[in-house]
């Protein structure tokens, strides 16, 4: 059953798995939201957002955003992210402690 942990999850980044790894060998069994194929909600960034006290291109994977403007606005960006999932950088962290985008890995054990 899993913890009131959440982990949003891309499973081909070693980033995002060495978190995964370190959950569960924390003892956790998070819920595992593999974001790129279940999407996001424009609510949903927002709430991850404010939990992190954070703005949309503080999460944003550069690697992915080289047709973004620089200059967008965070409407933009979100709208962005939410049409195409791919632009958030991973992985996010969900605990009782807190919310982070875990890069690098070691981020996550401030969670714990």
């Amino acid at each position: 059953m899993p913890d009131d942990i959440t982990i949003f999850h891309n499973p081909a980044c070693g980033t995002s798995r060495k978190v995964l790894a370190a959950l569960r060998e924390a003892g956790h069994e998070p819920q595992v939201v593999e974001y790129l194929k279940a999407g996001w909600t424009r609510a949903q960034l927002q709430q991850l957002l404010r939990a992190m006290d954070a703005q949309p291109r503080d999460i944003l994977r550069a690697k992915e955003a080289a047709d973004i403007p620089a200059d967008a606005s965070d409407e933009t960006l979100l709208d962005a992210m939410v049409a195409r999932p791919v632009l958030v950088n991973r992985p996010i962290v969900v605990t009782p402690r807190g919310t982070k985008l875990c890069r690098p890995p070691e981020e996550v054990q401030s969670l714990l």
